[in-house]
Formats: structure tokens, C-alpha cells, sequence
């Protein structure tokens, strides 16, 4: 069950309106990193999980905080669209693509929304439900919130650098401390797991199922030597169970990938040969 509180988790109060910077937002709240996608993938993972119950508790902790995010970013549309100047209401009403684009404004979110937000981002892209990841496996999971958490941060950081509205400026670095949390609260989380399964997920694959002789080499398969200067190429292995191997000048190990003729029914053309061509 879930209950709304009227008051928002934080302010969202801009100082002016700004249809354009309304539209910049639309990306942290319906893009692939955005609000709606943290907001889905935790909630997604935490119904579906079958581990502890601190790990589902903890899902739906944050996806039920990243619904709040939600309502954070799109009252801050909302009141960015809302008394914006007559004239470029008016003008974006008249012909909604020339003028309204040009302004900045997206002209959606006069037309399809009436001044409001829009599940979508800021280059009018739907959100789309395949931005979530929700496999089952914690360790594969909690990594992609990480990530996720990482690129909205990112790209928060960059909206806040775009704006010069101090009360928006604020509610975004409100914003930016959450995911900062986030990260760390997906990192101590990862950490966890890394410790009971290992940081190769999934951990429970037995590992002598591998083709072990290829499970700590690294293919130098660029001109150069440059990659072999990195933490990937030398020494013990983040797993801790090999060596890491650079291989300067990796071989095949397959060979050619010649395929079989297709059947006739198919109609293909048979390897080697041209067609003949069709007699009435």
C-alpha cells in the first residue's frame, strides 16, 4: 500500500518561469537515467525479489523515495511553465512547431499537457519500460542502480550548471545529495553481496563450468601497447582467484565461419554461384 503526503519531499518552488529550462528537465525525469526509470526499476526489483526481506525492504525504501523525485521534478516543470509569458504562450499556441521549438519551449507540453510535465525526455522521446532492469539477481542488479544512480547524478549536476534560478539550483542539489546516498547506499549494498557470492556475478554459477584458460585474459585487440598499462592487465584479480594475462597478439581459436548452403526452399543464393535468371 502506498499513501501520499501532500507536502513534497522537498521545495520545488523556481524563482521565475523558464519554459525552456522545463524542457532540459523533462530529461531527469522521463530519459533513460531519469526519475521514472529509478523510480520502475526499484520498485520492479523490490516486488520481484526473493531474498532477504532487508533486500526487498531496502528496494522499496528507494523506489518509494524516487516516486517522491518524480513529483519533485514535475511540479518544478509544471511551475516553470506556468505564467511563463503570455507571448510566448500565445505565439507557441499559433503555431505550436515553429515558434514554440524555437522559443525552447516544447510545445507538448502546451499542447498535450496543458503546462505541464510529460512522461518523456527533453527531446520528446516516451519513456520507455525497457529502461528498467529488474533481473533477480541482486548483484547484477544493485550494479545497474549504481550505475543509474551515477549517470542522474551526472546529468543533474549538468541541468543545475545550466540554470542561474537559485530556488531551482537549490531543489536540484537536493537532488544530487540523494543520488550521492544512493551510490553510496548501492555500493555498501554491493559490497555486502560481493562478500558472501563473490564480485563475479551471478556468484552462484559454478565456476569450473567456465573455459577457465580464458576467464583472465585480456585481448590487446587496438594498435598499441596503451591498454596495457592499466589495472586490468597486470597482477591479481579483482575476484582474487588468478593472475591477470595481457595477450599482446591475440590468435583465433575458432575456424572460418563458412555456413552451409540453405535449403531450397529458402531461395538463397547457393555460395559461389550467381542465380539463373527466370525464363517466361
Amino acid at each position: 500500500m502506498f499513501y501520499h503526503i501532500k507536502e513534497l519531499q522537498y521545495q520545488a518552488k523556481p524563482t521565475r518561469p523558464d519554459p525552456s529550462f522545463a524542457r532540459q528537465l523533462q530529461e531527469i525525469l522521463g530519459g533513460q537515467f531519469g526519475e521514472m526509470t529509478v523510480m520502475m526499476q526499484y520498485l520492479l526489483q523490490g516486488w520481484n525479489c526473493r531474498a532477504e526481506q532487508k533486500y526487498r525492504d531496502l528496494l522499496l525504501d528507494l523506489g518509494t523515495e524516487e516516486i517522491s523525485h518524480v513529483e519533485i521534478v514535475a511540479t518544478l516543470i509544471a511551475r516553470l511553465l506556468d505564467g511563463a509569458p503570455a507571448s510566448e504562450v500565445e505565439s507557441a499556441a499559433e503555431d505550436p512547431f515553429v515558434n514554440a521549438v524555437l522559443g525552447g519551449m516544447s510545445p507538448r507540453q502546451l499542447i498535450a499537457s496543458g503546462l505541464g510535465a510529460l512522461p518523456e525526455d527533453s527531446e520528446g522521446v516516451p519513456w520507455n519500460g525497457r529502461y528498467t532492469i529488474a533481473s533477480g539477481n541482486l548483484l547484477a542488479d544493485f550494479r545497474a542502480n549504481l550505475a543509474a544512480e551515477s549517470q542522474s547524478r551526472l546529468q543533474t549536476a549538468r541541468l543545475y550548471e545550466l540554470t542561474d534560478d537559485p530556488a531551482v539550483r537549490d531543489s536540484l542539489a537536493f537532488l544530487i545529495a540523494r543520488d550521492t546516498m544512493h551510490q553510496n547506499t548501492w555500493m555498501a549494498a554491493i559490497a555486502e553481496i560481493e562478500a558472501k557470492e563473490g564480485v563475479v556475478a551471478p556468484g552462484t554459477f559454478p565456476i569450473d563450468r567456465e573455459r577457465r584458460e580464458f576467464s583472465y585474459k585480456f585481448f590487446n585487440l587496438s594498435r598499441g601497447e596503451e591498454s596495457s598499462k592499466g589495472r586490468w592487465a597486470y597482477g591479481p584479480t579483482m575476484d582474487g582467484c588468478s593472475v591477470f594475462q595481457y595477450v599482446q597478439c591475440p590468435q583465433p581459436y575458432g575456424e572460418p565461419a563458412y555456413l552451409k548452403p540453405a535449403p531450397p526452399q529458402v531461395l538463397d543464393t547457393p555460395p559461389g554461384q550467381l542465380p539463373k535468371m527466370n525464363k517466361c
